[in-house]
């Protein structure tokens, strides 16, 4: 279980992941040396999993952000998960319950790099594509309490 001074901590993470023990030791009134030890033992309990940075995929080339469902053709399900672990515009996949079994997030260049993309997945697969025109909820936490 997490306390409020825990999920002080997180939340002031996830908005960003490079605020130095000082800051975070200033928002939740304990000390810097405090501050380390319950990170340390967040980490050490797998609730804090990694830091990250946010990369924009535009600064890339990348205009096209798209949802695809994937629904492998009979006896192919294990090929599809190979192919989508492989193509390097899939940034997020899920393996999901009904018609469709995943549900991946991909980023391209263009309508014909999407094509391209999907082509390969045609032999094997099924697929349903809607492209992104905004993302009004970025990824965040559940409510912690």
């Amino acid at each position: 279980m997490t306390d409020d001074i825990d999920q002080r901590l997180i939340a002031a993470l996830m908005e960003d992941s490079r605020r130095s023990l000082k800051a975070l030791a200033q928002l939740t009134g304990l000390s810097a040396p405090s501050v380390a030890e319950r990170l340390r033992k967040l980490e050490e309990r797998g609730v804090l999993k990694g830091y990250t940075v946010e990369v924009d995929p535009k600064a890339f080339g990348y205009q096209l952000q798209a949802i695809v469902r994937i629904r492998p053709l009979p006896g192919q399900l294990q090929v599809v998960e190979r192919q989508i672990q492989q193509i390097a515009q899939f940034t997020e996949c899920d393996k999901v319950t009904g018609d469709d079994c995943f549900i991946a997030r991909l980023h391209v260049r263009s309508i014909e790099e999407l094509d391209t993309v999907l082509d390969g997945l045609n032999a094997y697969a099924e697929t349903n594509t809607a492209i992104i025109k905004k993302s009004p909820v970025k990824r965040r936490l559940p409510p912690m309490g």
